[in-house]
């Protein structure tokens, strides 16, 4: 028996007035998920727990069977590793954005417009010249999808504990690093990252990238917004926590950094972008070969939160559509007499905030032994009347584990 886990990244939503109050997710034509719905066993997962909002990396850490509650050490060592980057016990790495502001460090855009890949690339490598100056810490920055990027700091006396820089919202100011405790590594290490943002600044406004985006009327790249300062988790493999192999089709570095740090491969995906344009069918592929070598695989789409939190429901309900097409290609090519599959979302992400909330997303998990319900259609609340009722993120892989007949007995 084999297993495959497909996570919609921030797939679940709430009701929307302009599609008469049903949910991207109900108003989708998805035919192979209801279809596996039919077959299989629903229901509702709190990522976390109920009223608590997730972010992607512990929402993952819990799907994979963590407790992201005593495991979690922060999101940017994550994100580094997941983007080949190396992060030692002592590094202290972020969760970085190109962002807009204006001449008051008011947030514009804390994307910058989406901006391509290739133009924050040329900018990365701009600031990556500016950090090597920096006297106090060895400094990396890379960019890695679009607007998105990481920082890393090597060196003695550093602490993961400050707060971000990025307010999180548009319209408010930039903010300061500050030491989350009284120790002078936080000190420093805040200090560090205010002094490195102001020289970031002063590098970007000037680029000619941004110069050339502002003729066109775009919203030029010229700041970096941090979040998520962390170091690596001590967690146990799941190749030594469960007995299996287990790898990841995946784009997203985050993804990828919980994925490695939880002993899984990562299998490289021609196409495969992290952003509307990503190759669903070569991800389905990807996943389907992989069964011949691994016994669990993971298989995450980017996109669907993309379009969450850029507020569009129409473009989600595509990328949707578009994720139901990839289920259909991994369903026809698999041996579904030897194959549990399970379907979900890591969080929901609402088309009306633009953010990650903490309501429950749906799952199916369809396959050998698994007892079924009634359930017909694979939505948030046709779900929430399934026979798996409502767990918690970490249960779903113990869930699996048994159906695949790898769990220990507990007691005698």
């Amino acid at each position: 028996m084999k297993a495959i886990l497909i996570i919609g990244d921030g797939m679940a939503d709430r009701p929307i007035k302009e599609l008469n109050y049903k949910t991207p997710l109900e108003t989708a034509k998805k035919p192979t998920l209801n279809k596996i719905a039919k077959t299989g066993i629903c229901g509702l997962i709190d990522p976390i727990a109920p009223g608590i909002v997730p972010g992607s990396d512990v929402a993952t850490l819990s799907l994979l069977g963590y407790d992201a509650t005593k495991v979690y050490a922060g999101r940017g060592a994550l994100e580094a590793l997941g983007f080949g980057i190396e992060v030692s016990s002592n590094d202290v790495a972020f969760r970085c954005n190109f962002g807009t502001v204006d001449k008051n460090f008011v947030v514009l855009d804390r994307r910058a417009g989406r901006i391509d890949t290739a133009s924050a690339t040329k900018l990365a490598q701009s600031l990556q010249k500016t950090a090597k100056k920096f006297p106090t810490a060895k400094i990396l920055f890379k960019n890695t999808v679009q607007h998105r990027g990481i920082l890393r700091l090597r060196g003695k006396g550093l602490s993961s504990m400050i707060s971000s820089t990025d307010p999180a919202k548009i319209g408010q100011k930039t903010l300061q690093a500050t030491p989350l405790n009284k120790t002078p590594e936080a000190a420093k290490t805040a200090r560090i990252v205010n002094e490195l943002m102001q020289l970031f600044h002063e590098t970007l406004k000037k680029h000619p990238v941004n110069k050339e985006r502002e003729k066109k009327g775009l919203p030029p790249a010229n700041i970096v917004l941090c979040r998520g300062a962390g170091t690596l988790p001590n967690i146990e493999p799941l190749t030594q926590r469960y007995g299996i192999r287990a790898a990841v089709v995946a784009a997203m570095p985050l993804v990828k950094g919980v994925c490695k740090v939880a002993g899984m491969d990562l299998l490289p995906v021609k196409g495969a972008s992290g952003t509307y344009e990503t190759n669903f069918i070569e991800k389905a592929k990807a996943t389907v070969k992989a069964l011949e070598s691994y016994d669990f695989i993971l298989t995450h789409v980017k996109a669907t939160d993309v379009a969450s939190h850029d507020e569009k429901f129409t473009l989600k309900i595509k990328m949707i559509e578009k994720l139901d097409g990839m289920v259909n290609h991994i369903m026809k090519n698999i041996n579904n007499e030897e194959t549990l599959i399970a379907v979900t979302a890591d969080h929901t992400t609402s088309c009306e905030t633009g953010n990650h909330e903490a309501d429950p997303v749906p799952v199916i998990l369809a396959g050998p032994g698994v007892r079924t319900d009634d359930v017909k259609e694979f939505s948030e609340r046709a779900c929430a009347k399934g026979g798996l009722h409502r767990i918690r993120g970490m249960d779903l892989m113990p869930i699996m584990l048994n159906l695949l007949g790898k769990s220990i007995k507990f007691g005698a």
